[in-house]
């Protein structure tokens, strides 16, 4: 397995990123889809030359954290390539270069109907935390955290 770093604007990522959102549709049909942020960094897990699951980040503005703080978005692996390692590297990918960006507080949202990744987040240290942002009033929003280690 592979993990590179990929614009917003290469195929690959636009490519997971439809499927991604086909799948949050098809849990959440009722859900509005939050547009990219056009300054999210993409890591693309490749298996065979094949792109298989994606991950980004985002800097949260400094006026709304206490610490430098990112945001983990657009998490996501193939059904076909899940339960095999993918999401652990995507996340540990993301890991590393949020710290080596300088954050110290790392964010991220997920839904009540995706257990696989509420338990992904859990067994990375991530503690659940009151919703922020768009995801205050959502009740099938799960918002975690994770100090990173100095």
């Amino acid at each position: 397995m592979l993990i590179q770093n990929r614009e917003i604007t290469h195929p690959d990522v636009t490519t997971l990123v439809w499927a991604a959102e086909e799948e949050l549709l098809s849990r959440y049909p009722d859900e509005q889809l939050s547009p990219l942020d056009p300054a999210a960094r993409f890591v693309v897990a490749y298996v065979l030359g094949e792109p298989v699951g994606c991950g980004a980040y985002v800097a949260v503005d400094p006026a709304a954290a206490a610490t430098p703080t990112a945001e983990i978005k657009r998490m996501w692996v193939r059904p076909a390539n899940r339960r095999t390692g993918v999401a652990r590297r995507i996340l540990t990918a993301l890991e590393r270069r949020i710290d080596a960006a300088g954050f110290t507080t790392v964010i991220l949202e997920t839904g009540v109907l995706q257990p696989e990744a509420i338990s992904l987040y859990d067994s990375f240290g991530y503690l659940p935390m009151e919703p922020y942002g768009e995801y205050v009033d959502n009740p099938d929003s799960r918002c975690f955290t994770k100090k990173l280690p100095s």
